[in-house]
């Protein structure tokens, strides 16, 4: 039965290689494949035309591509675009097409639900469904219609990356790799609210951008929204991140949603500057969408603007972020899949 063949995309070059070599190929057969794969990207076996047709048949009898089509898309009237794509176990995820002038971006997502259950997320209320196979998060890019005009690649979709760390590093290392996309790491970022040994390997493994969840730099405060808090608090990941050099090609960044009288005081923002001085970082803030049954609100502009240049006059390079695709449930914290999995489900 196909379910129960393996799926090739998402191999690396060396598992693509050992394929060949376990069904009798040559070993270039496996670089074959990878041309075929990721920067052809081919949807059937048949098409890999250089490969013999009886090679072609014995590896159809094992394998298939992988690679699954959106089943659905809305678009914003700003011209984002946001898909739901299948897993391979039988679940949905979303990921999110952003053009911006000569940019264009794409949200992807590492895993059906979370389990941080961050106060002001969509994606935690809906629970933890579970995290996405190497072949799962690479289809959010495979499969896109738009994928030839990508720049950009964000983990910051469905789940936390580093609860899904080995699967996220095999897509950003092919995504990466010369036999892959051969992407420079430098168009990838990727997001964690702080997973203790996770992004300690992360941070010495790949040379992606990284951006942190911080949303309260006070731990007690930070705690309330955010549980995750619990098993790695914001001054230990400030103290991880030192270690590290964000001056030259990798950069870092806090993400920050603000919060009306939560997180938006003048306090909060000199604890946020005596936090990170010294350290090589930019901030993005992020406006609150509001989700039901959270007793959270977002602030105005001139709130955001007034946050924005107090940190940035105290040498803390500070951005607001553009919300997009929020008439289709597409910004910063509305992503969830629960009413389609419960509707496969009925």
């Amino acid at each position: 039965m196909e379910a129960e063949k393996k799926s090739l995309m998402g191999m690396n070059l060396m598992e693509l290689k050992a394929v060949a070599k376990d069904l009798g190929m040559p070993a270039f057969t496996g670089g074959q494949m990878a041309k075929w794969l990721y920067t052809q990207h081919v949807t059937s076996i048949d098409e890999m035309t250089n490969i013999s047709k009886a090679n072609r048949e014995r590896l159809k009898e094992a394998y298939t591509i992988g690679c699954k089509a959106h089943i659905d898309a809305q678009y914003s009237k700003d011209g984002t675009i946001k898909y739901l794509f299948p897993t391979e176990n039988g679940k949905f995820v979303e990921s999110v097409y952003i053009p911006d002038e000569d940019r264009a971006t794409l949200c992807v997502s590492s895993q059906v639900g979370c389990k941080m259950n961050c106060l002001f997320c969509q994606t935690g209320k809906q629970g933890f469904e579970g995290s996405l196979s190497a072949t799962d998060i690479l289809n959010q890019i495979y499969s896109l219609p738009e994928r030839d005009k990508l720049t950009n690649i964000v983990f910051m979709g469905q789940g936390e990356p580093m609860d899904n760390y080995e699967n996220v590093l095999r897509t950003t290392q092919i995504m990466t790799a010369d036999y892959g996309y051969a992407w420079s790491p430098k168009r990838i970022t990727v997001s964690s609210i702080g997973i203790k040994t996770k992004l300690k390997r992360f941070l010495e493994e790949s040379d992606c951008h990284v951006a942190i969840s911080m949303h309260s730099p006070i731990p007690a405060e930070r705690k309330e929204i955010m549980p995750g808090e619990k098993a790695m608090s914001i001054t230990e990941i400030v103290d991880l991140l030192r270690n590290y050099d964000f001056a030259h090609q990798r950069r870092l960044s806090f993400e920050y949603i603000v919060f009306k009288g939560v997180n938006d005081s003048v306090e909060h923002a000199k604890t946020i500057i005596n936090l990170v001085k010294g350290l090589d970082c930019r901030f993005n803030l992020i406006r609150f969408h509001t989700i039901p049954n959270v007793p959270l609100h977002g602030v105005d502009d001139k709130k955001m603007e007034e946050f924005r240049d107090y940190l940035t006059s105290h040498g803390v390079f500070t951005t607001i972020r553009a919300s997009r695709g929020q008439d289709i449930f597409a910004a910063c914290g509305l992503l969830s899949t629960a009413k389609k999995i419960a509707d496969e489900r009925a």
